[in-house]
């Protein structure tokens, strides 16, 4: 089976991974505001329109639509797995962060990138060295520590927190999915119009569940923060399908588990602004120790390759 490979061009697949980062570090912040006024479905549907919206019109305006020869070349089940893997990420992400934390949710679903690295050892013919192995554990065992204080949280919230907890590893799981079938749908089609056809098909799926009546009963900061949730999604997967043409989807998947160190960061400087919106999240020194763990853990798997595959 004919499979995709990368540019080389290592720079631009870091900057572009870094962006991802800053971007979905913040997202789970602006989910839970924009919850508290918006259904889950609502929000989903509103963020893959217009996603789709301005991006059609976007690649309208260069004259690199798709054409219907570049479509007909796309493995239909692979595109299922895509559109499936990604509208089921973002409702099950989205109803767990309802019922947990931004923090929280954030670090359940690093699972996500992890998988996808482990995939892609097999699947792309990726590899790690004995370097990178020790930086998947550092990672994991960071992981373990960041996420103590929501462990505890879930003793005395049990059903809410549970239930919160399985669906974000059910989304991590399935993000898995879309993100390996989105590298290897780059093969007929540019990361832009791949992206274009998963977020118009997402946001048919979820149309019948939305009710966009209710856009016109958002306050301020919801608004906001909605607003900003549907042009994360076109800015932040369009660098992450980006990267995933010039550097290796197992460094990709590395760079992209920084975001909760952002999330942290975030939930504790802002509820201080927003106290009515963002409760405080504080986070316990052995917490603070897990994610100095992922951020050299991540460091580890994404600099620690062979030279040659490294920066030109």
């Amino acid at each position: 089976m004919l499979l995709h490979q990368v540019s080389g061009r290592s720079r631009l697949g870091l900057a572009l991974s870094l962006l991802t980062v800053l971007l979905w570090g913040f997202l789970a912040i602006a989910l839970k505001i924009v919850l508290q006024e918006l259904d889950p479905f609502t929000v989903t549907w509103f963020r893959f329109t217009v996603s789709g919206v301005v991006l059609g019109i976007y690649l309208a305006l260069r004259q690199q639509l798709p054409t219907w020869q570049q479509l007909q070349k796309v493995s239909l089940p692979l595109f299922l797995v895509a559109v499936g893997g990604l509208s089921l990420n973002y409702i099950l992400f989205l109803i767990g962060v309802g019922k947990t934390s931004a923090n929280n949710a954030q670090v359940i679903t690093q699972i996500a990138p992890v998988m996808m690295g482990m995939a892609s050892l097999v699947i792309f013919k990726e590899k790690y060295n004995y370097r990178q192995w020790g930086g998947v554990a550092i990672l994991v065992c960071g992981l373990l520590l960041f996420s103590h204080d929501q462990v505890r949280s879930l003793v005395t919230s049990f059903d809410t927190y549970m239930l919160g907890n399985m669906l974000l590893v059910l989304g991590a799981i399935v993000w898995a999915f879309y993100g390996l079938a989105q590298k290897q749908l780059l093969l007929n089609l540019p990361s832009t119009s791949v992206l274009l056809c998963l977020y118009l098909s997402a946001a048919m799926l979820f149309a019948p569940m939305a009710q966009p009546d209710r856009l016109l009963t958002l306050s301020g900061l919801p608004l906001i923060a909605l607003i900003f949730c549907a042009f994360n999604t076109l800015i932040a997967y369009g660098a992450f399908a980006a990267a995933l043409e010039h550097w290796e989807a197992s460094r990709v998947s590395a760079v992209i588990t920084l975001a909760p160190l952002v999330t942290l960061a975030a939930s504790a400087i802002l509820p201080n602004f927003v106290p009515q919106f963002l409760p405080p999240s504080p986070l316990s020194l052995l917490g603070y120790t897990g994610a100095i763990a992922v951020v050299l853990g991540s460091m580890v798997i994404s600099l620690c390759a062979s030279r040659k595959s490294q920066f030109p």
